[in-house]
């Protein structure tokens, strides 16, 4: 007669790990969230000012993390020539990945065809706000006056070169390394009240949007997840398997900052705490100070997934037939105003309506139909986003023997 020992101390430690873990009641406040915002979507409206209140302070931070990071990065370093090189091999690894993401979305798009469905049932928004700035070339002076992250990475960047020429460099480092404790110190405080934020982000959108809106819309909705999931587990996974790294473990490593991102649709909420969190998995600060802020400029995989998506989608809604010529030009007009889609709140859709309006076939009011599941989308957009930055530094840094394994 066999006897099933059961451990207390050992069942005691696991609800205390769970108790005590941060993804737990962050997980347990989008649940509340959702619940609030289908039995009670007026109540649950309101809840908005908690979840953006959220993210406005942790914007906060944002600005004096990535200048502490990256000044105390480079000027600990001593060696210029290694930054230019992590600098240039970002932007490279930028440029590829972000294609290659533009290119699947195109594809898998014409594969299921996501927009072969009945337009007349689909909910109409108005899309004027973003449709009157289409005719607006990309302006790459516009792109760097509307993006602080990229005004003070630059910024940084060259206040943490001269450092290395000035013989107060090690009184600055050690100064700035204290500023940098107190502020890291204050965001784990905030970080408390991630479950709050998550709570108010997804209470809105399920209030204000509804699941009902999904619907008339599934296919589309279905062909982004699952091609953001193909994504991240074939070609990130791949990227991380040539470095010898694994996305599972790196995944089950920010397994909070997905929740954070999945409850407020905002990559940026996550943004100080991913960069503290790579540090701890074993890269270099100066690595993870001059990818990740870049990255959120020049790498949103996820962004570039839906925007190519997207504009098949709307091709097949209006039954538009793109020649392979048409759809390459779609891919090179991508890959430069794509890198517009942040900094700008409601970036994406201007974006978008730049690409339609630059090929001339595809009527601008089908932005209508996809307002109103667009925030629906945004969580896959923001995750995948979040994901893809975060295996460039792992990679980069594994790259430039700036990994350290913890």
């Amino acid at each position: 007669m066999t006897q099933t020992n059961t451990n207390p101390l050992k069942q005691k430690n696991i609800w205390k790990q769970i108790r005590t873990n941060l993804s737990f009641y962050v997980l347990i406040a989008i649940i509340f969230g959702i619940w609030l915002g289908y039995n009670y979507p007026e109540q649950a409206v309101k809840m908005e000012i908690i979840g953006k209140t959220f993210v406005d302070i942790i914007k906060v931070f944002i600005i004096p993390i990535i200048f502490l990071t990256i000044v105390l990065g480079i000027s600990s370093i001593g060696n210029l020539r290694k930054v230019g090189r992590i600098g240039i091999k970002s932007l490279l690894y930028f440029e590829a990945v972000t294609t290659l993401a533009l290119a699947i979305g195109i594809v898998v798009a014409l594969l299921i065809e996501p927009g072969k469905i009945d337009k007349a049932g689909l909910a109409i928004q108005d899309p004027s706000k973003f449709t009157k700035q289409a005719g607006t070339a990309f302006n790459w002076t516009v792109f760097f006056k509307s993006n602080l992250t990229l005004q003070v990475l630059i910024g940084a960047i060259i206040i943490g070169i001269l450092l290395n020429y000035s013989k107060q460099r090690l009184k600055a480092v050690h100064f700035l390394g204290i500023c940098s404790h107190y502020v890291f110190t204050a965001l784990k405080w905030v970080m408390y009240l991630a479950p709050l934020g998550a709570f108010g982000g997804m209470a809105f959108t399920i209030g204000k949007f509804g699941l009902k809106t999904l619907v008339p819309l599934a296919k589309l909705m279905g062909c982004v997840y699952l091609t953001m999931f193909l994504f991240v587990f074939v070609v990130l996974g791949s990227i991380m398997r040539y470095s010898k790294l694994s996305i599972w473990q790196y995944l089950k490593d920010i397994k909070e900052e997905l929740l954070i991102v999945l409850g407020t649709s905002s990559s940026e909420a996550a943004l100080p705490s991913i960069m503290r969190k790579l540090e701890k998995m074993g890269c270099s600060k100066s690595v993870v100070g001059l990818v990740i802020p870049t990255g959120y400029s020049f790498n949103l995989d996820g962004t570039s997934i839906y925007l190519s998506m997207a504009a098949i989608f709307l091709a097949q809604l209006y039954n538009v037939q793109l020649s392979w010529g048409e759809l390459g030009m779609m891919l090179l007009i991508l890959m430069l105003t794509s890198k517009g889609a942040a900094g700008v709140t409601g970036s994406g859709f201007i974006v978008l309506a730049s690409t339609l309006a630059a090929l001339h076939k595809i009527p601008l009011e089908g932005l209508a139909f996809l307002l109103g599941v667009d925030k629906f989308m945004s969580e896959a957009r923001a995750i995948t986003n979040l994901i893809g930055n975060g295996v460039a530094t792992l990679v980069i840094a594994k790259s430039e023997k700036e990994y350290v394994t913890p």
